[in-house]
């Protein structure tokens, strides 16, 4: 299943030592009125990291600064936060950005606390940066930056406060399980497709070990975070629950005895805080109105010993359906389970055909062919293939809109035709037994034995999988 996983899809870092600012080849082009320096520092593990910093030309000193932490990807380039950095630094802000790692980071693998240990290297070049007050330094983090930026707000009295924006105050697996199953009830799907079969693939992974840091815990760290927090969330937010993480973290923050945080939800506005016309499909590369401003004038008030005391501010979010706890599998459904199953189904439905190849290579005579043999093992294969390869796709792209492809009232045509084929191969597989017993030849009689274990192991395995559920 592993294998199986890796062909389909979706402890690294350690301690930081900064290094002063060293320029860098890069250029990065900016809007008249701002500047930037380019730096250098070392992140976990003493990988290099680069990124620059974004002032206003013409900023006096004493100014206050933030480090911009990415949501999830492998080697976000800096420019991704671009847009975010020039208007925080139009509000008067110092902004480091900088080129998220790629080394010890990937679809599989990674660990929140090392790259907050990476962010904190950040921290500490930007402290070094002339006209940056030391004791005003805050960090950002977006998205799964959500998680980053609290560890390392709660490891350093050098952050003078903290921002988040879509950040996710449940457990990984949790939040993108909803996450994709959202995409998908917004694009119209119903059905066994989200409800068992995305679902269950995301149980089976994460038990594969293919899903980094599935159940990791938020709300202790926050809790330790006694830094003023700024929260904002999109109205419209399609990745992170926008209706469920602000209690929790309000509820983590009182926890630890902090009250100094501000939530701030933003109208037509998505998961990044960036505009959307169509309710987080399409994301604007214009941040939501108020936004910028909003944190520049936090940013003074929290560096200034002011910020507001549990403030919670503008329209209530849209979730459409609430987020499920995602239990581990049991042992009949764990990712040796699948395999086991599996290389018997594969067994049986290959080797059929395989046989038959091979007779017709030889010239060799056969005996007379099972007509729904050929259908047992042809839909079979068919449905598995076709099944595993369409999750995958979904899950890789999110759920997406477009993705499901055209539907036939709430479901998608695609799963409908794999769903056909799962029932040949059930009722072929039972024509094929009442067959069985009349085959003379012993040979034979192994090879459709074969088969029909096969076709029985796929029964189970289709219910599981929502083949063969509505």
């Amino acid at each position: 299943m592993r294998m199986m996983i890796l062909a389909g899809l979706i402890a690294v870092l350690s301690a930081l030592t900064p290094l002063s600012a060293a320029a860098t080849t890069r250029s990065v082009p900016l809007p008249e009125g701002l500047t930037a320096t380019e730096v250098s520092f070392r992140g976990g593990g003493g990988l290099e990291l680069h990124g620059s910093v974004i002032s206003p030309a013409s900023a006096t000193g004493g100014r206050p600064g933030m480090v911009l932490v990415h949501g999830a990807g492998t080697g976000t380039p800096r420019e991704k936060l671009m847009g975010e950095a020039v208007a925080f630094a139009r509000e008067g802000l110092s902004v480091l950005i900088y080129d998220k790692r790629s080394e010890g980071y990937s679809l599989f693998k990674r660990s929140y606390a090392s790259l907050a240990e990476d962010a904190l290297g950040a921290i500490r070049t930007l402290r070094q940066q002339p006209g940056v007050d030391p004791a005003k330094i805050g960090i950002w983090g977006l998205s799964e930056g959500g998680w980053v930026a609290p560890i390392a707000a709660s490891r350093s009295a050098d952050i003078a406060f903290m921002i988040i924006v879509g950040a996710n105050a449940l457990p990984p697996l949790r939040q993108q399980t909803w996450a994709v199953a959202a995409g998908l009830r917004k694009a119209g799907v119903g059905g066994s497709l989200v409800d068992r079969a995305e679902p269950n693939l995301y149980r089976v992974i994460a038990d594969g070990g293919m899903f980094p840091e599935p159940n990791f815990d938020p709300r202790p760290i926050i809790a330790g975070v006694r830094q003023p927090v700024l929260a904002i969330w999109g109205v419209n937010d399609l990745l992170t629950p926008p209706r469920e993480s602000p209690p929790i973290f309000a509820q983590a923050l009182e926890s630890g005895g902090n009250r100094q945080y501000t939530f701030q939800f933003f109208a037509d506005a998505d998961h990044a805080a960036h505009r959307t016309p169509d309710g987080g499909v399409t994301r604007l590369p214009d941040l939501a109105p108020g936004y910028a401003e909003l944190v520049g004038s936090w940013v003074g008030e929290a560096t200034s010993g002011r910020a507001p005391v549990a403030k919670i501010s503008g329209p209530t979010p849209v979730q459409a359906s609430d987020t499920v706890d995602v239990p581990p599998v049991s042992w009949w459904e764990s990712a040796a389970a699948q395999l086991a199953v599996l290389a018997l189904i594969l067994a049986g439905f290959v080797g059929y055909p395989v046989v038959a190849l091979v007779r017709r290579v030889r010239r060799r005579e056969g005996p007379p062919v099972v007509k729904a043999a050929r259908l047992v093992s042809a839909a079979g294969l068919a449905a598995l293939a076709g099944g595993f390869g369409y999750l995958f796709y979904v899950i890789m792209t999110g759920g997406k809109l477009s993705v499901p492809g055209p539907l036939l009232g709430d479901r998608p045509v695609v799963w409908l035709v794999l769903q056909g084929l799962a029932v040949v191969a059930v009722v072929a597989t039972v024509l094929t037994a009442a067959r069985w017993r009349r085959v003379a030849e012993r040979g034979e009689r192994v090879r459709l034995g074969l088969l029909l274990a096969a076709g029985v192991a796929f029964v189970p395995w289709a219910f599981y999988w929502g083949l063969l559920v509505p």
